[in-house]
């Protein structure tokens, strides 16, 4: 509820008169009375009888009362939601305004409250020092109000916390040992760490109290921490507020802003942290790309996840040749198998690593493994410490080549002993040793201790000082089992042990998989850096997309500069490096705006010597109620004119009768002398016959592309289809119709057919959309590349192919696959082997069937729906199209009517397929069907 006042109080006075304006108005003249003819009788009464004042209604003075308070009250100007507080005279307005992440909500309130303040200094012709706390750099010398306006209109709301200290040192700095009249601090609420030093600065800077003004700031939610755990991702939440339990969704997003999965979050009374685990598969927790709290648009509220989330590539080398006949004793066999949930496999095509090791790094992967490799070709080391250097990982397991190479490998993480070391062997004192418990350093830290894990062989590493720092996991005697080592923006890992069984049973326990799985983690998801900054520098990583104060990711980098980045390090957010991407599309680090131990606490500004003024933000603009109270006493005043003439008989009976019929008249011609309402979109339109006519009559329907010639064809080829279906079957389409889609609706039509033209400008990305809306609602899009060439079949991709695939890229297509020959397009209505158009080479690409083909059905069903999109290269509208004369205008390649026959037979078995689905799949026809087929 808004606050009042009155601009004039002491008019209030006057409302003590209103008991002697009760008596006054209680006095009124008798009411006139008709009299009946003899004029005597009227003289004898009027002479004997005294006029005396009579008393009025109880109402009717209640009114005249209501009157005369409507004014009393008009004159003292009450004001709704006045301005509360006022300026120091003794010198400049000093203000202060927190622009960080949780001003988003009630930003504009906080302008509105600060260009009230900047209003009061005006008037009192005060100048004004405006600073903001999430700006890199301060002008806080006093200027004009004007100068301060334009500041305030400039400002934005940051992705950043405020940097307090900075803005008050600006001030000392700007005052230079004057004191400011009035300082006024709009804060967010949310306490820093840097809150005791500007609260310093000011008490050193006035004497006088300082005007603390918070916002909504209590409401405000911030994401701390995100933990991508073996079974779920774990996210931590932190509030301001602790009052009431409050329950929230954290909703995981994909890098299109599409939601993959939720979980709830909810807040007990009193706490102010909660943690909520969205429980999702592991394929699936690798495309979040960021978390965002539902129903909160605040920087504070979206929890960036960079490449450390997302699949990794890895190459897999062998020193040994594969064994089809023993897989188990393949080198990377189990490799192989435990990878193959969390990472894409590259194996390379040749043995020889002069030739694979080049092809593996030009696939830039993120980790490469290397089983029992000891010695590598000599002009392989500089490219593959290159790829090191840039950010690759290197994870190398023993063998008995690598226990016999040199010892001064530079790709080994340790100096290694030459030879291997045998446990539980006639030879050996030694009995096979379990593994210890995993340090709590390295990505193992927290995993249990693999009790079921023995080591009977391993190489062994020379002792160092650093050696312990290197280990990751040992044995229990204390020998090194993996250990590692830093190469700039790389890594290198070495298992003591080899890939396979031969040498321990790790490769067959579970804790080898998730050991690997960690390790991906620590891979680069990208692969590794393509540049980096010369020789050992860290490598820097420029701005890619930013987050905005909405928890919106731009492109707009501003000022930020890259970002070095370190194994191990959180970077957290400041001018020089906002919340966002830093990297490009291949392999980013994300910087959020709060670490992972921020906590949000009220703001805290006592100080001793200085007293602090707590108020709120301005509610709505003051409002004065002095018009409303006059229009309520000039009303009040026109009805008890009209009240005192009706009691005083001014209007007769047929008087009042004529005017409750002008009443009534006037009342019932009310709604006919209004204006018409403004038509709206559902009534009738030219455009709602065209869209009828499109429902009732079946068009073939074609994109037009914006060249001429193309759209012809397209046209003249719809239309020769569309008269062959009238011949042949009872299909009788209408005219075709070009659709412009970015705007036309697409619904009437069960298939457009889209000419593919790399010359045609590219669909936005709102016109792809509307294609996969059409498709997901069961709409079926021919693609036509029109060149012969399939652009699905892994053969050269034409400039047309290409095309296609930059049109498909964001669009969610199913698995495709060339029709089958027991396809319901090859039986939809004819009989059909293949599907040639103008040419004859390309297959009809069409959506892949899910459900196993049942031995027992010769004839397999594709499923309940109509594929949703079909793709080929045959040029189908080139060999429909007629002239208008019926004379094709294309001729086929090669010259061959009983091609073109054959296209227009294609053409009406996509249209049947279109508009019957899958009933040809019914088992109802199969026996006419193979007596037609001779079977």
């Amino acid at each position: 509820m808004g606050a009042l006042a009155f601009a004039s109080p002491f008019i209030l006075i006057a409302l003590v008169v209103l008991p002697a304006i009760w008596w006054l108005l209680r006095l009124t003249p008798p009411k006139p009375r008709s009299e009946i003819f003899p004029p005597l009788a009227i003289l004898a009464k009027v002479l004997k009888r005294e006029e005396t004042p009579a008393q009025s209604p109880w109402w009717l003075t209640l009114l005249r009362m209501l009157m005369a308070a409507a004014l009393i009250f008009a004159i003292a100007n009450p004001v709704l939601n006045p301005r509360t507080g006022s300026l120091n005279n003794g010198g400049p307005l000093a203000l202060i305004v927190d622009n960080s992440w949780s001003t988003t909500a009630d930003w504009q309130r906080r302008v509105e409250t600060a260009a009230m303040l900047i209003d009061d200094a005006e008037q009192a012709n005060l100048p004004v020092s405006i600073v903001f706390t999430t700006d890199a750099t301060h002008d806080a010398v006093p200027a004009s109000a004007a100068a301060a306006r334009e500041k305030l209109a400039a400002a934005q709301p940051k992705p950043l916390p405020p940097m307090r200290e900075r803005a008050a040192d600006a001030l000392v700095e700007a005052f230079n040992g004057s004191r400011p009249g009035t300082i006024a601090y709009l804060s967010d609420g949310i306490a820093t760490a840097e809150d005791a030093d500007m609260v310093a600065d000011l008490s050193s800077l006035s004497a006088a109290d300082v005007r603390l003004i918070t916002g909504e700031g209590s409401n405000a939610v911030a994401l701390t921490q995100a933990a991508n755990d073996s079974g779920a991702m774990k996210v931590t939440v932190e509030r301001l507020s602790r009052d009431s339990a409050r329950s929230l969704t954290v909703n995981a997003l994909d890098q299109q802003g599409r939601s993959l999965a939720t979980a709830p979050l909810n807040f007990a009374a009193g706490a102010s942290t909660a943690t909520a685990e969205i429980a999702a598969p592991f394929e699936l927790r690798n495309d979040f790309a960021r978390l965002a709290i539902d129903g909160l648009a605040t920087a504070g509220s979206t929890h960036l996840l960079d490449d450390g989330f997302k699949r990794r590539r890895v190459a897999l080398l062998s020193g040994d040749s594969s064994n089809e006949v023993q897989p188990l004793l393949q080198p990377l066999y189990y490799i192989s198998r435990a990878l193959q949930p969390y990472a894409d496999i590259i194996e390379p095509k040749s043995s020889d690593l002069t030739a694979s090791l080049p092809e593996v790094l030009n696939t830039n992967p993120s980790a490469i493994i290397m089983a029992d490799i000891g010695r590598l070709p000599a002009e392989t080391y500089e490219p593959l410490q290159r790829w090191l250097s840039r950010g690759g990982v290197l994870i190398r397991f023993a063998g008995p080549r690598l226990a016999a190479a040199p010892a001064d490998d530079p790709l080994v993480p340790v100096n290694l002993r030459r030879g291997e070391r045998a446990l539980g062997g006639a030879l050996s004192w030694a009995e096979p040793q379990p593994l210890a418990d995993f340090p709590t350093i390295g990505p193992f830290a927290g995993m249990p201790r693999a009790g079921d894990v023995t080591v009977n062989r391993q190489v062994l590493a020379e002792p160092s000082p650093d050696l312990a720092e290197r280990t990751w996991a040992s044995l229990a005697d204390g020998t090194p089992l993996v250990t590692t080592r830093e190469v700039n923006a790389g890594r290198i890992v070495l298992f003591h042990v080899s890939a396979e069984a031969t040498w321990s049973d790790l490769p067959l326990s579970g804790s080898f998989v998730e050991m690997l799985r960690r390790l991906m983690q620590v891979a680069r998801a990208g692969g590794a850096q393509t540049a980096s900054q010369g020789g050992e520098a860290a490598v820097a990583l420029p701005p890619y997309r930013l987050l905005n104060a909405e928890g919106v990711l731009t492109t707009q980098i501003g000022s930020a500069k890259p970002l070095t980045t370190a194994p191990g390090k959180v970077t957290s957010a400041s001018f020089d490096h906002p919340p966002g991407l830093y990297g490009n599309e291949d392999g980013f680090s994300a910087v959020n705006l709060l670490p992972p131990t921020a906590k949000l606490e009220p703001v805290n500004m006592s100080a001793e010597g200085m007293t602090v003024a707590r108020e709120g933000l301005i509610g709505r603009e003051a409002v004065s109620l002095r018009p409303a109270l006059f229009t309520l006493a000039l009303i009040l005043l026109l009805l008890d004119t009209l009240i005192v003439l009706v009691m005083n008989g001014a209007f007769s009976k047929a008087a009042r009768r004529g005017r409750i019929a002008a009443v009534l008249a006037t009342l019932i011609a009310l709604p006919f002398a209004l204006p018409a309402p403004p038509a709206h979109a559902a009534d009738a339109r030219p455009g709602d016959e065209q869209a009828l006519e499109r429902l009732d009559t079946t068009h073939l329907a074609y994109v037009i592309t914006g060249e001429p010639e193309v759209d012809r064809i397209s046209e003249a080829g719809l239309e020769g289809l569309t008269q062959f279906l009238t011949f042949r079957t009872a299909l009788e389409p209408g005219a075709p119709v070009g659709l412009d889609i970015s705007k036309d609706e697409l619904a009437f039509y069960p298939m457009i057919y889209w000419p593919i033209s790399a010359t045609a400008p590219m669909p936005s990305a709102a016109t792809i959309s509307r294609i996969d809306a059409y498709m997901r609602n069961g709409g079926t899009v021919l693609f036509d590349t029109r060149d012969q060439i399939s652009s699905f079949d892994g053969s050269s991709t034409s400039a047309n192919g290409q095309r296609l695939q930059d049109i498909l890229a964001n669009v969610d297509i199913p698995a495709l696959e060339p029709a089958p020959a027991d396809h319901i397009l090859t039986r939809a209505f004819y009989l059909l082997s293949n599907f040639p158009g103008r040419y004859s080479g390309s297959p009809m690409w069409v959506q892949a069937r899910q459900e196993a083909r049942n031995p027992d059905r010769p004839l397999a069903a594709s499923g309940d729906g109509v594929s949703p999109i079909l793709i080929t290269a045959n040029d189908l509208a080139g060999a429909w199209a007629i002239d208008a004369n019926g004379i094709p205008l294309l001729p086929t390649v090669p010259s061959d009517e009983m091609q073109r026959e054959y296209a227009y037979r294609t053409g009406v078995n996509i249209m049947m397929y279109m508009l019957t689905g899958n009933y040809k799949a019914d088992q109802v026809h199969v026996p006419d069907l193979l007596q037609r087929l001779g079977q």
